[in-house]
């Protein structure tokens, strides 16, 4: 999808804004792209330098991204705006960083997905896990169970780039891999995955997992 994204990508020059361990950056050196990573943690970055050897991670927040203007031909925010503290202001440092023409990939959680994926808070105490329907309560109760992640919907999603100098190439709404349900459902799981990623394209689309958005610099 990314590659589908942005043509010539194995040429051009990428930031993954929220790198984590580094595996975008490592599989896009390994496509060609000269890529480069930024995480808010440092024990991510540090691990990620370990691992791959590279000298391409910095550590950093993404309303505040430590690169000149026009540094990179495409920067790629693969679910990390719904944890910053700003999101505007993260895409508009996105968009900064971006020569004319650049592109941004992004994806984030969609509002109506039955699942809430990042577990809530009840009673003072954190529960991890996929919690159901969370993310169709009205906004005050969702937001006190899950106050720790954001989650949008489409007029949400277009009022964090609304004004700034980006136009929008792509939009739409996907499933996820669901790898770990094909691992512990097996055959079962790979028809699930199937059936749930034909739905791509389609009104079912609504109720995808992520928002997937392409923005250009202009």
């Amino acid at each position: 999808m990314i590659r589908r994204a942005v043509p010539g990508l194995t040429s051009l020059r990428v930031l993954d804004d929220g790198c984590g361990l580094g595996a975008y950056v490592t599989r896009l050196r390994g496509l060609g792209a000269s890529a480069f990573g930024l995480d808010y943690e440092l024990d991510r970055v540090r691990a990620a330098a370990a691992k791959t050897g590279l000298r391409v991670f910095v550590c950093g927040a993404s309303e505040h991204l430590p690169y000149p203007d026009g540094a990179f031909d495409v920067v790629l925010s693969n679910e990390v705006i719904e944890h910053v503290e700003d999101d505007r202001a993260a895409v508009q440092e996105m968009a900064r960083v971006l020569r004319k023409g650049g592109r941004i990939v992004l994806f984030c959680p969609n509002r109506w997905y039955p699942v809430e994926q990042h577990g809530v808070f009840w009673r003072g105490r954190y529960h991890f896990g996929n919690i159901p329907l969370v993310n169709y309560l009205p906004d005050p109760l969702r937001n006190r169970l899950a106050p720790h992640v954001r989650t949008y919907s489409r007029r949400r999603l277009r009022a964090v780039w609304a004004g700034l100098p980006l136009r929008v190439v792509r939009e739409t709404v996907i499933f996820g891999g669901y790898d770990n349900l094909v691992l512990r459902m097996g055959l079962a799981g790979r028809i699930l995955r199937w059936v749930l990623q034909a739905a791509e394209g389609t009104p079912l689309n609504r109720i995808g997992l992520s928002h997937l958005v392409v923005l250009e610099r202009v």
